[in-house]
Protein backbone atom coordinates (compact mmCIF):
# COMPACT_ATOMS: atom_id res chain seq x y z
CA UNK A 1 0.00 0.00 0.00
CA UNK A 2 0.95 3.46 -0.71
CA UNK A 3 1.13 6.58 1.42
CA UNK A 4 -0.80 7.12 4.23
CA UNK A 5 -4.57 7.08 4.27
CA UNK A 6 -7.06 8.42 6.70
CA UNK A 7 -10.18 10.31 5.28
CA UNK A 8 -12.16 10.67 2.08
CA UNK A 9 -14.87 13.22 2.60
CA UNK A 10 -17.60 14.19 0.40
CA UNK A 11 -19.22 17.84 -0.40
CA UNK A 12 -22.38 18.81 -2.39
CA UNK A 13 -21.69 22.04 -4.34
CA UNK A 14 -25.43 23.87 -3.74
CA UNK A 15 -24.51 26.29 -6.86
CA UNK A 16 -22.79 24.15 -9.12
CA UNK A 17 -24.51 20.63 -8.19
CA UNK A 18 -21.10 18.96 -8.73
CA UNK A 19 -20.55 16.59 -5.53
CA UNK A 20 -16.58 17.14 -4.89
CA UNK A 21 -14.61 14.49 -3.04
CA UNK A 22 -11.59 16.05 -1.55
CA UNK A 23 -9.15 13.76 -0.17
CA UNK A 24 -7.57 14.52 3.19
CA UNK A 25 -8.95 11.27 4.29
CA UNK A 26 -5.09 9.83 2.61
CA UNK A 27 -3.61 12.23 5.29
CA UNK A 28 -2.82 9.96 8.21
CA UNK A 29 -1.80 13.55 10.30
CA UNK A 30 -5.96 14.15 9.98
CA UNK A 31 -7.57 13.79 13.23
CA UNK A 32 -10.14 11.86 13.87
CA UNK A 33 -13.82 13.08 12.85
CA UNK A 34 -17.52 11.08 12.84
CA UNK A 35 -16.24 8.53 10.89
CA UNK A 36 -17.30 4.28 12.35
CA UNK A 37 -14.24 1.88 11.06
CA UNK A 38 -15.95 -1.95 10.36
CA UNK A 39 -13.71 -4.26 10.33
CA UNK A 40 -14.53 -7.38 8.45
CA UNK A 41 -13.04 -10.93 8.47
CA UNK A 42 -10.56 -10.61 5.82
CA UNK A 43 -6.81 -9.92 5.68
CA UNK A 44 -5.60 -6.33 6.07
CA UNK A 45 -2.01 -4.64 6.57
CA UNK A 46 -0.81 -2.76 9.81
CA UNK A 47 -0.15 0.06 8.11
CA UNK A 48 -3.65 0.24 6.45
CA UNK A 49 -5.09 -0.48 9.90
CA UNK A 50 -3.06 2.55 11.77
CA UNK A 51 -4.26 4.82 9.24
CA UNK A 52 -7.86 4.10 9.24
CA UNK A 53 -7.90 3.13 12.90
CA UNK A 54 -6.61 7.23 13.71
CA UNK A 55 -8.96 8.28 11.09
CA UNK A 56 -12.32 6.78 12.84
CA UNK A 57 -13.82 7.98 15.99
CA UNK A 58 -15.43 4.68 16.35
CA UNK A 59 -14.45 1.21 15.75
CA UNK A 60 -16.39 -2.42 15.25
CA UNK A 61 -15.30 -5.59 14.50
CA UNK A 62 -17.57 -7.84 12.57
CA UNK A 63 -17.25 -11.40 14.45
CA UNK A 64 -14.45 -12.87 12.76
CA UNK A 65 -13.46 -9.72 12.68
CA UNK A 66 -12.49 -9.70 15.83
CA UNK A 67 -9.87 -12.30 15.37
CA UNK A 68 -7.42 -10.32 12.35
CA UNK A 69 -7.41 -7.38 14.26
CA UNK A 70 -5.95 -9.81 17.78
CA UNK A 71 -3.76 -11.61 15.40
CA UNK A 72 -2.32 -8.67 13.72
CA UNK A 73 -1.15 -6.95 16.77
CA UNK A 74 1.62 -8.13 19.01
CA UNK A 75 0.83 -8.97 23.04
CA UNK A 76 2.46 -5.08 23.71
CA UNK A 77 0.25 -3.12 21.57
CA UNK A 78 -3.01 -5.04 21.25
CA UNK A 79 -4.61 -2.73 23.84
CA UNK A 80 -4.00 0.11 21.68
CA UNK A 81 -6.38 -0.88 19.43
CA UNK A 82 -9.46 -1.93 21.44
CA UNK A 83 -12.72 -1.70 19.38
CA UNK A 84 -16.08 -0.28 20.80
CA UNK A 85 -18.11 -2.91 19.82
CA UNK A 86 -17.99 -6.75 18.27
CA UNK A 87 -21.03 -7.66 16.96
CA UNK A 88 -22.71 -10.84 14.64
CA UNK A 89 -23.88 -13.81 15.08
CA UNK A 90 -20.23 -14.57 16.35
CA UNK A 91 -19.93 -18.21 14.87
CA UNK A 92 -16.80 -16.86 13.79
CA UNK A 93 -15.34 -15.47 16.93
CA UNK A 94 -12.53 -17.34 19.14
CA UNK A 95 -13.28 -17.90 22.65
CA UNK A 96 -9.68 -16.49 23.88
CA UNK A 97 -10.13 -13.29 21.19
CA UNK A 98 -13.87 -13.11 23.13
CA UNK A 99 -12.38 -13.16 26.75
CA UNK A 100 -9.52 -10.42 25.69
CA UNK A 101 -12.00 -7.84 24.75
CA UNK A 102 -14.55 -8.40 27.01
CA UNK A 103 -11.68 -8.31 29.81
CA UNK A 104 -10.90 -5.05 28.05
CA UNK A 105 -14.83 -3.97 28.64
CA UNK A 106 -15.84 -4.14 24.91
CA UNK A 107 -19.46 -4.89 24.10
CA UNK A 108 -19.57 -8.17 22.47
CA UNK A 109 -22.99 -8.85 20.85
CA UNK A 110 -24.11 -11.50 19.15
CA UNK A 111 -27.33 -10.75 16.73
CA UNK A 112 -29.05 -14.42 15.65
CA UNK A 113 -30.57 -12.66 12.88
CA UNK A 114 -30.40 -14.98 9.52
CA UNK A 115 -31.59 -12.08 7.34
CA UNK A 116 -28.80 -9.95 7.89
CA UNK A 117 -24.91 -10.41 7.96
CA UNK A 118 -22.34 -9.46 10.07
CA UNK A 119 -21.74 -6.24 8.01
CA UNK A 120 -25.64 -5.52 7.90
CA UNK A 121 -25.71 -5.43 12.09
CA UNK A 122 -22.37 -3.29 12.54
CA UNK A 123 -23.73 -0.75 10.06
CA UNK A 124 -27.05 -0.79 12.46
CA UNK A 125 -24.97 0.16 15.51
CA UNK A 126 -23.81 2.73 13.41
CA UNK A 127 -27.46 3.74 12.22
CA UNK A 128 -28.39 3.41 16.04
CA UNK A 129 -25.25 6.58 16.99
CA UNK A 130 -26.65 8.49 14.58
CA UNK A 131 -29.65 8.46 16.23
CA UNK A 132 -28.65 8.81 20.06
CA UNK A 133 -25.97 11.53 18.50
CA UNK A 134 -28.13 13.78 16.20
CA UNK A 135 -25.02 13.11 13.55
CA UNK A 136 -24.32 10.87 10.40
CA UNK A 137 -21.11 8.99 10.96
CA UNK A 138 -18.84 8.46 7.68
CA UNK A 139 -18.43 4.94 6.97
CA UNK A 140 -15.13 3.00 6.20
CA UNK A 141 -15.34 -0.48 5.86
CA UNK A 142 -12.20 -2.36 5.95
CA UNK A 143 -12.29 -5.32 3.58
CA UNK A 144 -15.06 -6.82 1.98
CA UNK A 145 -13.72 -7.41 -1.47
CA UNK A 146 -11.20 -10.04 -1.14
CA UNK A 147 -11.24 -13.52 -0.70
CA UNK A 148 -14.92 -15.07 -1.48
CA UNK A 149 -16.48 -14.20 -4.44
CA UNK A 150 -20.43 -13.98 -2.86
CA UNK A 151 -18.89 -11.88 0.29
CA UNK A 152 -17.63 -9.09 -2.51
CA UNK A 153 -20.66 -9.32 -3.96
CA UNK A 154 -22.73 -9.14 -0.95
CA UNK A 155 -20.10 -5.64 -0.42
CA UNK A 156 -21.03 -4.52 -3.13
CA UNK A 157 -24.57 -4.86 -3.62
CA UNK A 158 -25.21 -4.00 0.40
CA UNK A 159 -22.94 -0.39 -0.67
CA UNK A 160 -24.72 0.18 -3.59
CA UNK A 161 -27.91 0.26 -1.67
CA UNK A 162 -26.88 2.08 1.27
CA UNK A 163 -26.63 5.49 -1.08
CA UNK A 164 -30.32 6.05 -0.79
CA UNK A 165 -29.64 6.49 3.40
CA UNK A 166 -26.64 7.63 3.62
CA UNK A 167 -23.61 10.02 2.18
CA UNK A 168 -20.41 8.18 2.81
CA UNK A 169 -19.32 4.63 2.69
CA UNK A 170 -15.88 3.81 2.03
CA UNK A 171 -14.71 0.17 1.43
CA UNK A 172 -11.38 -0.31 1.66
CA UNK A 173 -8.75 -2.77 0.83
CA UNK A 174 -4.78 -2.47 0.99
CA UNK A 175 -4.93 -2.98 -2.82
CA UNK A 176 -7.65 -0.18 -3.46
CA UNK A 177 -10.64 2.42 -2.18
CA UNK A 178 -13.85 2.27 -3.85
CA UNK A 179 -17.32 3.47 -3.30
CA UNK A 180 -20.81 4.55 -5.30
CA UNK A 181 -21.05 7.57 -7.36
CA UNK A 182 -24.63 8.77 -7.02
CA UNK A 183 -25.99 9.89 -10.48
CA UNK A 184 -24.68 13.50 -11.37
CA UNK A 185 -21.90 15.28 -11.56
CA UNK A 186 -18.99 14.07 -10.01
CA UNK A 187 -15.55 16.15 -8.70
CA UNK A 188 -12.77 13.70 -7.25
CA UNK A 189 -9.50 15.53 -6.14
CA UNK A 190 -6.04 13.21 -6.75
CA UNK A 191 -2.82 13.15 -4.87
CA UNK A 192 -0.92 11.25 -7.06
CA UNK A 193 1.54 10.61 -4.06
CA UNK A 194 -1.19 8.30 -2.48
CA UNK A 195 -3.83 7.02 -5.59
CA UNK A 196 -2.96 5.69 -8.59
CA UNK A 197 -2.13 4.63 -11.25
CA UNK A 198 -5.19 1.90 -12.25
CA UNK A 199 -8.66 3.13 -11.92
CA UNK A 200 -11.80 2.05 -12.75
CA UNK A 201 -16.16 2.43 -13.17
CA UNK A 202 -17.67 -0.35 -12.48
CA UNK A 203 -21.88 -0.54 -13.89
CA UNK A 204 -22.56 -2.92 -11.06
CA UNK A 205 -26.45 -2.59 -9.72
CA UNK A 206 -27.60 -0.80 -12.80
CA UNK A 207 -28.49 -2.01 -16.47
CA UNK A 208 -26.28 0.44 -17.80
CA UNK A 209 -25.18 4.21 -17.87
CA UNK A 210 -23.73 7.02 -19.82
CA UNK A 211 -20.59 7.94 -18.40
CA UNK A 212 -18.87 11.30 -19.53
CA UNK A 213 -15.04 11.72 -17.63
CA UNK A 214 -11.86 13.99 -17.62
CA UNK A 215 -8.57 13.52 -15.79
CA UNK A 216 -8.23 9.78 -17.05
CA UNK A 217 -5.95 8.74 -19.39
CA UNK A 218 -8.90 7.18 -21.41
CA UNK A 219 -11.38 9.40 -20.91
CA UNK A 220 -15.60 8.64 -21.97
CA UNK A 221 -17.78 11.00 -23.93
CA UNK A 222 -21.39 10.17 -23.61
CA UNK A 223 -20.40 6.36 -23.48
CA UNK A 224 -22.67 3.74 -22.56
CA UNK A 225 -21.56 1.22 -19.92
CA UNK A 226 -23.11 -1.93 -18.98
CA UNK A 227 -21.92 -5.65 -18.20
CA UNK A 228 -22.83 -6.71 -21.61
CA UNK A 229 -21.11 -3.85 -23.69
CA UNK A 230 -18.42 -1.02 -22.14
CA UNK A 231 -16.84 -1.64 -18.70
CA UNK A 232 -13.83 1.28 -18.05
CA UNK A 233 -11.40 -1.20 -16.06
CA UNK A 234 -7.56 -0.75 -15.65
CA UNK A 235 -8.29 3.03 -16.69
CA UNK A 236 -5.00 5.35 -15.27
CA UNK A 237 -5.23 8.69 -13.59
CA UNK A 238 -2.67 10.72 -15.41
CA UNK A 239 0.29 12.30 -13.33
CA UNK A 240 -0.37 15.92 -14.63
CA UNK A 241 -4.09 15.93 -13.86
CA UNK A 242 -5.29 16.57 -10.19
CA UNK A 243 -8.92 16.37 -10.71
CA UNK A 244 -11.18 13.53 -12.58
CA UNK A 245 -14.86 14.67 -13.47
CA UNK A 246 -17.55 11.80 -13.92
CA UNK A 247 -20.57 11.96 -15.66
CA UNK A 248 -22.77 9.56 -14.92
CA UNK A 249 -26.72 9.27 -15.80
CA UNK A 250 -26.95 6.25 -13.43
CA UNK A 251 -25.28 5.15 -9.47
CA UNK A 252 -22.17 3.71 -10.25
CA UNK A 253 -18.80 2.06 -8.88
CA UNK A 254 -15.70 3.91 -8.57
CA UNK A 255 -12.15 2.17 -7.27
CA UNK A 256 -8.71 3.22 -7.30
CA UNK A 257 -5.85 2.05 -6.80
CA UNK A 258 -3.74 2.71 -3.44
CA UNK A 259 -0.38 4.23 -4.73
CA UNK A 260 2.78 1.60 -3.91
CA UNK A 261 5.86 2.78 -2.09
CA UNK A 262 9.10 1.41 -3.31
Amino acid sequence: MGADISTLFHVRSKTSGITDWHLSFLNSSAPPATRGLIILNQPFSRNLLDILWKACSWHCCADGGANRLYDLLPDDLRCWYVPDLVKGDLDSLRADVRDYYTSKGVSVVQDHDQNSTDLMKCVQSVEEKDKLESREYEIIILGGLGGRLDHAMHTLSYVHKLRRTRKKVFVVTDDNISWVLNEGQHCIHIDHNILGPTCGLLPIGVDSTILTTTGLRWNLTVAESSFDGLISTSNHLVPEEFFVTINTSRPIWWCVELAKKD
